[in-house]
């Protein structure tokens, strides 16, 4: 970084002594050079914001044109295939400071050392957030293999790691053709190297793992049955690669509860309850609230699941159990990683469990608004699961609760 300082609160637009608008600014810069940086970190036709840092973020105006022109990650983020909707875009991991210096190179070219790994962490960032998006781009496939491995590092990933690995098996494929290798798993293997072992298949279900990954050819013989041991038995054998969750989910827990009342009695024998929903924006689900024992403390074992309500497939399940205190609360009951859920799409939510009768809610509701903590709302439409549902409806029963992340 050079001795270029910049204030790192942002200022006002341009004002005359009455506090009214100047006008005519733009008559007092004689260059181009002038005018850009007369507008650096002012309100002044500012068109996106950059909320900066962790602890207290700080709110910086920029200007999407001159970014753009700029820089291509910025380019990317406005125009591209990714190109973001949002007015405030989070940076929690970049330091306000080194932000602004990267700013002012954009806007003045005078900053001419700055910290280059700012533009990497925004990149970084971006992925994040549209993981799905970035790893079904193109440019994914050019990435070097250093990259990659960076890539799969993050814990904060929005992605299914069978949708991970497909992506990563895309990549070793374009690599060999780039190398004119023979396009086979055994170079494809080679070719990713300690990349493979970044991809966290176990918290794949078993069904994903059979489907996709036993099948692709990569892994050796004794890697996939030491994962199918471990994925079948307790207790569970080990394996090389990571099954830390990612934690790809930021802010604030939110809950949609869908119960008005709360009664007694409701009995398991086995069938699972269910409830199938819609939501209106993309949301990340963590688990449910479920109703514990109506006799004192107790303990259940439970299954959890969600699934993509018109091809049937299981999107998650968690097989765990949860303890309860006697009281018409609810308790909270998790996955083993977040779901993904679409807008508009239809889901069913189950939840099989072994206990004694617990409480059930009433006096249901078939739509839910939820404000959320950021600002926005998220909306869920509940509709009856056909079939074997244990009574569970829209309006009494089971899964009071959805807990999740936006």
């Amino acid at each position: 970084m050079n001795s270029t300082s910049y204030t790192v609160a942002p200022m006002n637009t341009f004002a005359s002594q009455n506090g009214q608008a100047l006008f005519n600014w733009q008559a007092t810069k004689s260059t181009i050079k002038e005018r850009l940086g007369a507008v650096f970190n002012r309100e002044t036709l500012a068109d996106i914001h950059f909320l900066v840092g962790k602890e207290s973020p700080v709110r910086i105006p920029a200007h999407k044109f001159i970014l753009s022109i700029g820089s291509a990650v910025f380019d990317a983020m406005f125009n591209g295939k990714m190109a973001t909707t949002e007015e405030d875009i989070e940076l929690p991991d970049v330091e306000p400071p080194a932000f602004l210096a990267l700013l002012g190179f954009l806007y003045t070219d005078e900053a001419r050392l700055f910290d280059e790994t700012v533009l990497a962490q925004m990149c970084l960032d971006t992925i994040d957030k549209n993981t799905v998006e970035a790893l079904a781009a193109e440019g994914f496939l050019d990435i070097d293999h250093e990259t990659l491995c960076m890539v799969l590092e993050r814990d904060t990933l929005r992605i299914r790691e069978v949708v991970l690995f497909n992506a990563v098996v895309r990549w070793a494929e374009a690599y060999c053709v780039r190398h004119n290798l023979p396009n086979n798993p055994e170079n494809q293997r080679n070719v990713l190297g300690r990349a493979l072992y970044l991809i966290r298949i176990p918290l794949m279900t078993v069904e994903e793992f059979a489907m996709d990954v036993a099948q692709s050819g990569i892994l050796t013989d004794r890697e996939v049955v030491n994962l199918f041991l471990y994925f079948i038995v307790n207790p569970k054998p080990s394996v090389q690669f990571p099954d830390a969750p990612r934690c790809c989910i930021t802010g604030k827990e939110q809950v949609v509860c869908r119960f008005a009342r709360t009664e007694s009695r409701w009995g398991y024998s086995g069938t699972s309850d269910r409830i199938r929903f819609v939501v209106d924006r993309r949301i990340f689900v963590v688990g449910f609230a479920l109703y514990g024992s109506i006799h004192g403390p107790s303990d259940y074992e439970c299954n959890l699941q969600i699934i993509h309500t018109g091809t049937g497939k299981v999107l998650a399940s968690n097989d765990t159990t949860f303890s309860c205190d006697g009281s018409a609360n609810t308790f909270k009951v998790m996955f083993k990683t977040p779901v993904e859920i679409l807008p508009n799409t239809n889901y069913t939510a189950c939840a099989t469990l072994k206990g004694s009768d617990s409480h059930y809610g009433t006096s249901g509701s078939r739509k839910v608004t939820v404000d959320l903590h950021g600002g926005g709302k998220v909306t869920f439409q509940f509709s009856y699961a056909a079939g074997c549902n244990n009574g569970t409806s829209v309006e009494d029963g089971q899964i009071p609760e959805i807990i999740f992340y936006t």
